[in-house]
């Protein structure tokens, strides 16, 4: 048996990790999961029982913690997202210990292709054009929204993230251009992170000195990645980790509705998704990237055996990191089989 901190793992004759305990897993991006779409155009259909079973089967894997993730679309439709899951959240005794909060990605993001991902133009907007929006899901949520993602060099932008981070809301940049001097002053005002870093960029950027660079350079500034070798290439991710150090780094999934589920047709919102093979989900079947399948034991497990990482140190990336990350206690224990496909709970 071996252990780093609170997290063990034993070992088969050849090294590989086949059992493991430690803190429970903590989720900062999930749109969705196992059928259900969280960011649902019509939120009567998310059911109790649908969303209470997509988490029995998020925590079967090991995760205890979720920030339920709230993106880009018509305002009203977000703010009856957030408060329909925050009533759930208080009907069901397993949706109260696993829902942590929400994180809210959007609409203030860059409206330009690339660095505005599989968001929808019509919708993308600016925190000068809707000062208040942050409140409103505040209230809606009965203040648990714990995270949010923003674009810096947005008119207004600055002000939110100071009002954001006094009110013990965690701010990250994402979907995003920002210049070298706007990063530096989004940070000075309070943001902590960088949400799915090396993603929701431009196809072509300036190859020594861009935005990526920026963050991964800046110490003051946590990442998050995901680790599914589409979003990131492995060799790249290895890099990146390397660049920001695991320390600073959180795994993330974004997963939408089609995570454990068969390839096949999906959406997030009103955002049509196609899930091929291989696990790459695109946005009506172009290149373009529209969240993942990814659940967080492969996380944990790809980052481990692609990126040079010790597995304890995958886990930490994956549990008490994010946790302390947003302000939550230490996640349960969990103990898990490791296999090839991922963990399964003792």
């Amino acid at each position: 048996m071996g252990a780093k901190g609170d997290i063990s793992v034993v070992r088969d004759d050849g090294g590989r990790v086949i059992r493991a305990a430690g803190p429970g897993l903590v989720d900062l991006q999930v749109n969705g999961y196992a059928g259900v779409d969280f960011n649902d155009s019509k939120v009567e259909r998310l059911t109790l029982d649908g969303v209470r079973a997509a988490f029995e089967t998020m925590r079967r894997c090991g995760v205890v913690s979720v920030l339920v993730t709230i993106v880009t679309g018509p305002i009203e439709q977000m703010v009856a997202r957030v408060v329909r899951m925050a009533e759930l959240r208080k009907a069901d005794e397993l949706l109260s210990s696993m829902i942590a909060g929400f994180h809210i990605e959007g609409p203030f993001i860059s409206s330009e292709d690339g660095p505005r991902g599989a968001h929808p133009l019509e919708h993308v907007t600016t925190p000068k054009d809707l000062p208040d929006l942050l409140g409103q899901f505040q209230n809606a949520s009965g203040r648990c929204v714990r995270l949010l993602t923003l674009a810096p060099e947005l008119p207004g932008a600055m002000e939110l993230i100071t009002d954001a981070s006094a009110d013990g809301v965690v701010v990250a940049l994402g979907h995003h251009k920002a210049d070298a001097e706007t990063i530096d002053r989004a940070v000075e005002a309070g943001a902590k992170m960088c949400t799915h870093l090396g993603n929701a960029s431009h196809y072509t950027l300036p190859r020594l000195d861009n935005y990526v660079q920026r963050q991964l350079a800046d110490d003051r500034l946590s990442a998050g990645f995901i680790a599914d070798g589409h979003h990131i290439p492995f060799p790249t991710l290895k890099n990146f980790l390397r660049a920001k150090t695991p320390q600073r780094s959180v795994l993330v999934t974004d997963a939408i509705m089609a995570a454990n589920m068969p390839p096949g047709a999906y959406g997030i919102g009103d955002v049509t998704c196609q899930v091929h093979e291989n696990g790459f989900v695109s946005h009506d079947d172009s290149p373009s990237l529209a969240g993942s399948v990814l659940t967080m034991d492969r996380a944990v497990i790809n980052v481990a055996r692609h990126c040079d990482v010790p597995f304890e140190t995958a886990w930490a990336m994956a549990s008490t990191q994010p946790a302390e990350l947003i302000g939550l206690s230490v996640p349960e224990k969990i103990e898990v089989d490791v296999t090839d496909e991922g963990f399964v709970r003792r």
